[in-house]
């Protein structure tokens, strides 16, 4: 049997030590790759994202936002859009019980002069109404510049300074910039209330996660639609909290806006397209619609008609008005619902991308079937995808769905990777070197703990057991070969599956000898009483062998067992070339004259003075003599061992006159 060579078995000290430095190094690659944010990971952690809005569902969106929507009822009825000024005219007359009429809509070119008038006419007459426009930077012509001076009445004058500090100049702030845009004509602009940019800035796979609240526009700073149509809710300018890293957040009214460090606020959305109550604009302007049903409510105005309106695909729904982007950005400030992605989440995503695979790869190390690792990192998989859906619909926290699953994933490959090329190795080696000497339960407790067995040779105590059979010498000289060998295989057999079921351990057969250890490699409570009963098994079935063999007309055989307890030096012997695990001494030797001595007394079974003393109180006993065997200068005392417990009915009475001869003699 080939020597491991030091070579640390996984569960002990030092393959745990290796299991703990492959999940660090799962957990390091982990954190290297959330710092950096490939792009391939970067997408699929926001499709992951996304997908936790779909299992978390919809919440109901605030009553006090509404939509009159441009819809396929209202093209039907009142014609193509866009429709004449004279009509959105009367529309906005028909919202006046609105607290607040934000147009998704801009009128950036003349139409009819009295059309412009009457529209014009209408939002001074309302008072309330926020009027739309966009920015852009591949604008050919210069806005007018009356257009543009309106604007200076949402202009946004209110920045703070956290930690008090220099002011930061906008240029330095990440916020989308532009040169140019669309705005309404002077005409209709004048009589607004506000102004707000509807633009909305996609991820770059294209999908709509967040709004952008202000923009940089020739050196000043604008708001959106929706922040606009709230500073006029609540009848409160906003300001803006800077940090050295850019945006930190908004306050407006008295609620507190976390944002992006560019200005951009995470939307939660409440559903997809059609959540918020919305009110066909043909309704609003024929009466159909209760008046009371809008007072006070912050209307939006936008088009949804498939066929014109603007498509923002979301984590909720591929074809989202763009109309609803703007009342989700403002019913999640009029409720306070934010998803929160501050330092608290970097925290969250750091510490579930550290201690997580380390504890994987620990786990791992003491598991010993591959199918068993799998269902340990499936487990935990399952877990920390569970966990990350719960704080974002629980707690509305925004952490990473991939980067933590990543290290994760590397754990585990790393640890099995390691197990099948050094561990299970080991362990192949281990189980071909065993299986011929070991039973397969002490075999499994050696695989589990390998740190258990000292492979190179230790002085241990240990019980010897030989065996040997009488008069097979005389036996093979009658018999053929082939005979020979299936009466050899019969007795061997049986004898060393006693052997392996009372914990012993297989050191070698020698012809029609065995030779077995108790107590070697494994420690074995007990072993001097296990292999007393292994000895006295061994007779019964060679009883019924020799009942079977009678049939097939072979002589009865008999065998002598001899049983030492002591001293020995295991391990493995032999050759730098061929070597085996066995036992050397001076117990070694004494079994093997104890055997021997059987044929002197006529008995089965002798033992060692030294085993007796262990197993006298358990086992019946015959002292046979004392006796100085060869190689010993000490004579000790031998023992015939009889039974198990109380000696057979009959034979106290033998075994007390057999002593009191002993005596005497």
């Amino acid at each position: 049997m080939a020597q491991v060579d030091g070579e640390t078995p996984a569960r002990g000290s030092g393959g745990i030590k290796v299991f703990f430095a492959l999940g660090l190094a799962a957990s390091i690659l982990g954190v290297f790759f959330y710092w950096y944010r490939p792009g391939l990971i970067e997408a699929v952690d926001l499709r992951a994202k996304d997908a936790r809005f779909v299992l978390r569902g919809g919440h109901p969106p605030p009553e006090k936002i509404v939509i009159v929507a441009v819809d396929e009822k209202s093209v039907n009825e009142l014609g193509r859009w866009p429709w004449s000024r004279r009509i959105l005219a009367r529309l906005i007359d028909a919202l006046e019980p609105a607290k607040v009429i934000a147009l998704d809509i801009v009128f950036s070119e003349q139409g009819p002069r009295e059309d412009d008038l009457l529209l014009s006419e209408a939002i001074a007459r309302s008072g309330k109404v926020v009027l739309g426009y966009f920015f852009r930077n591949d604008s050919t012509e210069e806005p007018d510049r009356e257009s543009i001076r309106q604007l200076e009445v949402s202009r946004i004058e209110f920045l703070h300074r956290i930690g008090g500090g220099e002011s930061v100049p906008l240029r330095v702030l990440g916020l989308p910039r532009f040169k140019g845009g669309d705005f309404n004509i002077p005409t209709i602009g004048r009589g607004a209330s506000g102004f707000g940019s509807f633009n909305i800035i996609a991820h770059p796979d294209g999908m709509y996660r967040s709004a952008n609240l202000f923009f940089l526009f020739r050196g000043g700073l604008y708001p959106s639609l929706a922040l606009e149509a709230l500073n006029k809710f609540f009848n409160a300018g906003p300001v803006v909290f800077t940090a050295r890293y850019g945006i930190d957040s908004l306050s407006i009214g008295d609620k507190r806006v976390p944002l992006r460090e560019d200005g951009a606020l995470a939307l939660d959305f409440y559903g997809p397209g059609g959540t918020f109550k919305a009110f066909s604009a043909v309704d609003v302007l024929k009466g159909r619609v209760d008046r009371d049903i809008l007072r006070d409510k912050l209307v939006f105005v936008g088009v949804t008609e498939k066929a014109v309106y603007d498509i923002r695909p979301t984590p909720l729904d591929p074809l989202f008005p763009g109309v609803e982007i703007h009342a989700t950005v403002a019913g999640n400030i009029l409720e306070k619902r934010f998803l929160i992605q501050d330092t608290r989440t970097v925290s969250i995503d750091l510490l579930l991308i550290v201690l997580p695979p380390i504890l994987l790869s620990l786990i791992l190390s003491s598991l010993r079937r591959t199918y068993q690792g799998l269902g340990v990192f499936f487990i935990f998989f399952t877990a920390l995808a569970a966990l990350n859906i719960h704080l974002f619909s629980s707690f509305n926290l925004v952490t990473s769905t991939v980067y933590p699953l990543i290290p994760l994933a590397l754990s585990y490959l790393f640890s099995e990777a390691y197990r099948n090329v050094v561990v299970e190795k080991r362990h192949r080696f281990m189980k071909r070197a065993f299986s011929t000497y070991l039973s397969p339960q002490l075999l499994g407790e050696l695989l589990k703990d390998p740190e258990r067995l000292r492979l190179g040779g230790e002085k241990r105590e240990v019980t010897v057991l030989f065996a040997d059979i009488r008069g097979f010498t005389g036996l093979s000289e009658k018999l053929p070969p082939e005979e020979i060998v299936i009466v050899l295989n019969d007795y061997l057999s049986p004898m060393t599956e006693i052997v392996f079921e009372e914990g012993g351990t297989l050191d070698k057969y020698m012809g029609d000898a065995l030779m077995a250890l108790f107590n070697a490699p494994l420690d074995i409570p007990g072993h001097h009483e296990k292999a007393c009963i292994a000895a006295l098994r061994m007779q019964d079935k060679l009883d019924e062998l020799n009942e079977l063999w009678k049939g097939r007309g072979l002589e009865r055989l008999n065998a002598g067992i001899g049983i030492s307890t002591g001293e020995a030096v295991v391990g493995n012997m032999g050759a730098r070339f061929r070597f085996d695990y066995t036992a050397i001494g001076d117990t070694v030797n004494l079994a093997s004259r104890l055997e021997a001595l059987n044929k002197v007394y006529g008995t089965s079974i002798i033992i060692s003075e030294a085993t007796a003393g262990f197993v006298k109180d358990r086992f019946s006993l015959r002292e046979l003599d004392i006796v100085r065997v060869r190689g010993r200068e000490r004579p000790i005392v031998i023992y015939e061992l009889l039974a198990r417990g109380e000696p057979p009915s009959g034979m106290m009475e033998i075994l007390e006159l057999f002593g009191k001869g002993l005596s005497l003699y």
